[in-house]
């Protein structure tokens, strides 16, 4: 990766509206193959495997085996299921999130339209693990989920912010490098700027963030905002008032 780390929004119709590009099909791929699929690639890292972008797609079912890495998505359009060698399935659709577990035996299926947000997670260094069943490797976040004071940060592990912090984990990869969860914490000026310490994407439940980077840039992220922040991007964070954001962060 050359240059600065910068943070990337994820509009739902890519840059400026500008659409996402058709990508090959492989029908071997497929149980049933779609039409077409597109694609905006907001942010990659070969070395670790880590993509971040947009996806859509025609109607389809995936052929069943092992799913190819641990993903965290925001459904924008449509639905779809992971169905399991048993014939089972789990649903998703339009507003809620998900997380995969990289190996689990399962089948994308879907009978209409579908478009995501997605950060994926594939690192061509290690083997795709063995696992005999689908069960936990699919999980439905429901976006009203909401904290209590059972949640709440200890300093230590906290931003240090100095406000209040609150955090729930709904899902870590095998690997131990990739966690899912949600985070909300009252007003605060973060005003020192500094590399972030992770990869993140963070999609805004409630209230707005100002994050600042180097050369006056700034770009504020709003309620249904989707955004990613590389890992080492120069920055401080702004919240003017009370923030929830549902994240799932990579740690190389």
């Amino acid at each position: 990766m050359a240059g600065t780390p910068r943070i990337v929004r994820l509009a739902p119709n890519g840059p400026e509206g500008a659409g996402l590009t058709p990508i090959e099909i492989d029908p071997g791929a497929f149980q049933s193959p779609p039409l077409s699929q597109n694609l905006h690639l907001g942010f990659s890292d070969p070395e670790i495997g880590l993509n971040v972008g947009l996806w859509d797609t025609t109607p389809m079912q995936e052929a069943f085996g092992p799913y190819p890495g641990d993903e965290f998505i925001l459904v924008l359009d449509g639905a779809f299921s992971m169905v399991d060698g048993a014939g089972g399935a789990l649903n998703a659709k339009a507003g809620q999130m998900a997380a995969f577990r990289n190996g689990a035996p399962m089948s994308w299926k879907q009978e209409g339209y579908l478009k995501k947000v997605f950060l994926t997670l594939l690192d061509p260094r290690a083997a795709t693990p063995e696992i005999a069943t689908a069960e936990g490797g699919f999980i439905v976040i429901d976006p009203t989920e909401a904290l209590s004071d059972d949640d709440i940060l200890p300093e230590a592990e906290s931003t240090g912010s100095g406000a209040v912090e609150r955090e729930r984990i709904f899902f870590r990869n095998d690997a131990g490098t990739m966690t899912v969860g949600l985070w909300d914490c009252q007003a605060f000026d973060g005003k020192a700027m500094s590399p972030f310490p992770c990869h993140e994407i963070c999609v805004m439940a409630e209230g707005e963030v100002t994050i600042r980077e180097p050369g006056g840039i700034e770009q504020t992220f709003r309620t249904g905002d989707v955004f990613f922040v590389p890992k080492g991007a120069p920055c401080s964070w702004h919240v003017p008032r009370y923030i929830r954001k549902f994240f799932a962060t990579v740690y190389p």
